[in-house]
């Protein structure tokens, strides 16, 4: 069986280029979004949606970066990732003024939870778990009941005008199936969006947070990288800057599909000690 993979996105090295919606969008074919900013900082695309499969959030903030600090001399500019530790540069840098601006970058896409409401709701197999344990949408299949779209807790999903028919990232199955990186991970300059099997990312993650929390940055935490949580565990986890509210993402998600099984076992139970009680009494009554 295929290891699961997945998406680390680390956010203290995204740049807001937007390479990676723009690679989504070619690759998957998607309509484009236009230039007319929305008066949400540089962002014209604003949300995840059908037609946009990776959103790039820009977030000003009243707060200098966590390495700008007074106080904190030893932290400058941190390197990627792939730079070794004990080579890596960490020039002092001039202290930020307490109300300078911050700009947090986040590129968000679907989550591809181990517990997926949305695959569990689905009444016509349109939505699938792949070998790689990702979700997917297959178009030809979905009938536009839209029952997905409320089911996922981060509002993932949407629903062309068109045709009613949900949509959303697929983590590019068909280029992981050849081998491939997914388009966006591909396209990033920076390797905020990583991507591997599951259990590797986290590994590194777990190393980058660490890192970071050392240079002075104690704001650095991930999310969705635990696996006992209300979706238990995602395919696709971040690395944040701030509480995962001031990024748009809810706190403590929750499938809402999480306690169906338990559900059906009590149903049957319940429906089994009423047949018993009615053959009982059926069976008392007979002269």
């Amino acid at each position: 069986m295929a290891q699961r993979m997945g998406f680390f996105t680390d956010t203290s090295v995204c740049i807001g280029c937007k390479a990676c919606e723009v690679a989504c969008k070619i690759w998957n074919n998607l309509p484009e979004d236009g230039l007319n900013l929305t008066g949400m900082s540089y962002d014209n695309t604003e949300k995840l949606d059908a037609n946009t499969w990776r959103h790039v959030a820009f977030i000003e903030q009243r707060k200098p970066l966590a390495w700008q600090e007074p106080g904190v001399e030893h932290a400058g500019p941190v390197p990627p990732l792939s730079t070794p530790p004990d080579t890596a540069p960490m020039t002092p840098m001039t202290p930020g003024e307490p109300g300078d601006l911050r700009w947090l970058m986040s590129s968000d896409v679907c989550k591809h939870c181990t517990v997926a409401a949305c695959l569990d709701v689905c009444p016509t197999g349109a939505l699938f778990r792949t070998e790689f344990e990702t979700v997917v949408v297959q178009a030809d299949v979905c009938n536009g009941c839209g029952y997905c779209i409320p089911a996922c807790p981060f509002g993932v999903l949407d629903q062309r005008k068109e045709d009613g028919r949900a949509w959303k990232c697929t983590l590019c199955y068909d280029r992981i199936g050849d081998g491939l990186e997914p388009a966006c991970a591909k396209a990033c300059p920076t390797d905020s969006i990583q991507y591997g099997p599951l259990d590797e990312l986290r590994e590194r993650a777990d190393a980058r947070v660490a890192r970071l929390n050392d240079a002075g940055i104690t704001d650095a935490r991930l999310y969705l990288a635990d696996t006992d949580n209300g979706i238990r565990g995602a395919g696709a986890f971040f690395l944040l800057l701030d509480d995962p509210e001031v990024y748009g993402l809810p706190p403590d998600p929750i499938a809402t599909t999480l306690d169906l099984p338990a559900m059906w076992r009590h149903a049957v139970i319940a429906a089994a000690g009423l047949l018993s009680a009615g053959l009982i009494a059926s069976v008392g009554r007979r002269p």
